[in-house]
């Protein structure tokens, strides 16, 4: 009884693991229930088909890279243009020990996901869309503090926002391709480039974070 109580909980855990190492396509119910140590009748019973598993998933990665990356990256206890480079860092260092348990650096879930998916399933790109939104509100909110504070030149937020997602995901594509997590940490120092803080406005003080 108390493996059938944390069921559910064991089913997004293995569809996380191996959905990212491998494809979304390539993972059947049946190994997913093997892996996870659950019969057919109790997957089927909190999720209707793989789709489903997938769209909790993907719901669970997201709360997931909020509490262990965001939120700790976009703190208000450093300025807003040094919180960036934090971020990146942040993520390069959780790609790093995952690989280190996995062997590869898998990339982006969501990206992969949305790279295998989104002209094919038109749930999960509007669920992946959401999650890439949640991402550039946070450096949304970092963009405006830095501008009112004059740190940055008056800019267009929502785009910028846009183009700091875009450097992360293709940061995170060639890291899956090098299988070195350490291109996350380097290219994300040009990410205040990027957004047009140079200068006496560039943070001095970065965190390396052994990478």
């Amino acid at each position: 009884m108390g493996r059938t109580s944390n069921a559910r909980e064991r089913l997004l855990q293995t569809a996380t693991r191996l959905i990212q190492a491998r494809s979304y396509a390539d993972v059947s119910v049946d190994e997913l229930c093997a892996d996870a140590g659950v019969n057919k009748g109790s997957f089927y019973y909190f999720f209707p088909a793989k789709r489903a598993l997938a769209l909790a998933a993907i719901e669970a990665q997201w709360q997931q890279a909020r509490a262990t990356l965001l939120e700790p990256a976009f703190a208000p206890d450093l300025p807003p243009l040094a919180r960036f480079p934090r971020f990146f860092d942040l993520v390069a260092a959780a790609h790093a020990a995952r690989a280190e348990q996995t062997g590869a650096v898998l990339g982006c879930a969501f990206g992969n996901l949305a790279l295998e998916l989104s002209t094919r399933d038109e749930a999960i790109r509007g669920q992946l869309q959401a999650v890439f939104a949640n991402y550039c509100a946070y450096f949304e909110a970092a963009l405006r503090e830095a501008v009112a504070d004059g740190a940055l030149a008056p800019l267009d937020v929502a785009q910028t926002a846009q183009a700091v997602l875009a450097l992360l995901e293709g940061a995170l594509l060639l890291a899956k391709t090098a299988n070195d997590a350490g291109v996350v940490s380097r290219l994300g120092g040009q990410v205040l480039h990027l957004i047009g803080a140079t200068g006496a406005n560039v943070p001095v003080a970065r965190d390396e974070q052994s990478m």
